[in-house]
């Protein structure tokens, strides 16, 4: 397995699946999320584990997305509705179907961002208030 840390055009994210950069999102924004409380806490893992499972959740990425929605590009909101509208494989256990939909949305703005190297987008958009 090869690790490039080079982003990709945005031509090739963009025609990638946005399930698949929900994929990559998903990961992203649970590192980042993770990275941050633990920067910014001295609790303990099962408390920091507690904090970042709300917040990457599909209940709290959902009501995240409502703040960031006025924020995006046209090119963000285009994926976001390509990734809130894309057919899933599973069904979210403790989430709404809208809920789901709208999180899915948002990993795969996480994902394109990152995959097209614009991690200073991520933080703006994501990470300007405390998690």
């Amino acid at each position: 397995m090869e690790f490039e840390n080079i982003p990709v055009e945005r031509e090739r994210a963009r025609q990638m699946s946005p399930v698949v950069l929900a994929f990559v999102g998903d990961a992203v924004y649970t590192l980042l999320v993770r990275q941050s409380l633990a920067l910014s806490s001295a609790c303990k893992t099962g408390e920091l584990n507690k904090r970042a499972s709300e917040v990457v959740s599909a209940h709290g990425q959902s009501a995240r997305t409502a703040r960031i929605l006025p924020l995006l590009t046209e090119e963000e909101s285009e994926i976001y509705h390509r990734g809130r509208n894309a057919k899933k494989a599973t069904k979210s256990k403790n989430a709404s179907a809208t809920e789901y939909a709208r999180s899915t949305g948002f990993e795969a703005v996480v994902g394109y961002l990152y995959l097209t190297g614009q991690s200073e987008r991520i933080a703006e958009l994501f990470f300007k208030e405390e998690i």
